[in-house]
């Protein structure tokens, strides 16, 4: 079952800036070079180089990473070719990623929170996605509608977060500990199973949902959900 449409969640956006921050800093970073030789390499998973690739997103021409961190990912799709723009909330993030992917052709990074970027943008994405991103730590029913006006007719979302712990569903509060000491700060991020997600998606304007689970390197450890789905026509 899911929480009720509508449930009343504070306003978590001016506690979450500093999560983003300590939350996309503790998350490993790929090898420079993947198996092809790729001096990029995009990565769905929590586990470095690990997991299916770019091709989900199939090749789209313009493209929206909706928590894009240190900007590997957005950086790996404009090398491609595609007009990529990665947005992140982190103060901190934001200028590592220009630093280090700055000057890439097609690229450019914006320091906004998903929701105000989707409200003041008119730009129609062929993809949007979020790895461990703007999907899993905002009110679906806040920004998949936001999400369903953006994208192309044609267009695809694609998500990755890990699968939520049976029984735990709708928004979840936790705490990230900084990656060099400090206190810990709290974040709220919202789990739902793959069917939950199949029908919130389908409630918002998608279908042609797709679920996968992407098991961990060691069967030990937390497997990445992986979701797909297209705006619905009508």
């Amino acid at each position: 079952m899911l929480p009720p449409s509508g449930a009343q969640v504070p306003d978590i956006a001016p506690v979450n800036r500093d999560p983003w921050t300590a939350f996309a800093d503790r998350q490993p970073e790929p090898s420079t070079h993947n198996a092809a030789g790729e001096t990029t390499w995009f990565n769905w998973t929590q586990y470095p180089d690990h997991g299916p690739g770019v091709e989900l997103l199939g090749k789209p021409g313009t493209v929206l990473d909706l928590g894009c961190g240190s900007g590997r990912n957005t950086a790996h799709l404009a090398v491609r070719g595609a007009r990529a723009v990665g947005v992140d909330f982190s103060p901190v993030m934001l200028p590592r990623a220009r630093e280090r992917w700055g000057d890439v052709p097609g690229l450019s990074f914006v320091q906004r929170e998903a929701v105000d970027f989707l409200k003041e943008t008119d730009t129609l994405f062929d993809a949007i996605y979020s790895v461990r991103g703007a999907v899993w730590f905002t009110d679906p029913d806040v920004l998949l509608p936001l999400l369903r006006t953006r994208l192309a007719p044609h267009g695809l979302l694609v998500f990755s977060h890990e699968p939520p712990i049976e029984g735990c569903y709708g928004a979840q509060g936790t705490y990230v500990r900084r990656k060099n000491g400090g206190p810990p700060v709290p974040l709220v991020r919202w789990a739902h199973t793959p069917e939950q997600w199949r029908e919130i998606l389908v409630r918002h304007g998608f279908d042609r949902v797709d679920t996968e689970m992407v098991d961990a390197p060691d069967p030990a450890y937390v497997p990445t959900m992986l979701v797909r789905a297209a705006p619905s026509p009508n």
